[in-house]
């Protein structure tokens, strides 16, 4: 999901931004996240017989995951599964942490952004995924992320099911090896 574009200047590459222009993604409301290893290396478990298998690094992508909460107090966590090599879950952003805080916004109080917290998710795993391996500041994840926001309950409803359901249709899934154009 990583999109790239070249500069105009020379060979440097530029991420090409995939989010919606002018939406505020800080606001509250519920975004499907998926996030995907670095050249989509299976180092998260396996599938077998339908269900997925965590490896040492699953478990630590899924503690991290589960740890949001405590470093963003208006984010709940919902559906969520570790795949041999991506993550999809669901992070509802419950409000302003500036409201109620009367005429002027305490000093800590600021509002967080889904890319902010998807960052965090990154870097907390990434770095506890190294140390296990010894191999500290070498890329986990790749740089981008797919984010659809869901704007129903009945979208709510599909997403949940989608992931819920995703390690029974993993040999379809876009990022099982065998489905990836080389």
């Amino acid at each position: 999901m990583e999109l790239m574009n070249q500069r105009s200047d020379s060979n440097q590459r530029s991420r090409r931004s995939i989010r919606l222009k002018e939406y505020d993604y800080s606001q509250a409301g519920a975004y499907f996240v998926t996030v995907c290893t670095k050249h989509r290396k299976m180092i998260f478990g396996d599938i077998v017989e339908d269900g997925m298998f965590l490896s040492p690094f699953g478990l630590v992508v899924k503690e991290c995951w589960q740890d949001l909460p405590r470093h963003y107090h208006l984010l709940e966590l919902d559906a969520f599964i570790v795949m041999p090599n991506h993550v999809h879950g669901i992070f509802l952003i419950t409000g302003n942490p500036h409201v109620g805080a009367g005429l002027k916004p305490a000093p800590t109080s600021k509002p967080y952004t889904l890319p902010e917290i998807v960052r965090a998710l990154k870097t907390f795993s990434a770095r506890r995924i190294n140390e296990i391996r010894k191999t500290p500041g070498i890329p986990v994840w790749q740089r981008n992320y797919y984010e659809p926001v869901i704007r129903n309950e009945i979208d709510l409803e599909e997403t949940r099911e989608y992931i819920q359901n995703n390690p029974l249709k993993w040999a379809e899934d876009e990022t099982h090896p065998s489905n990836i154009i080389k």
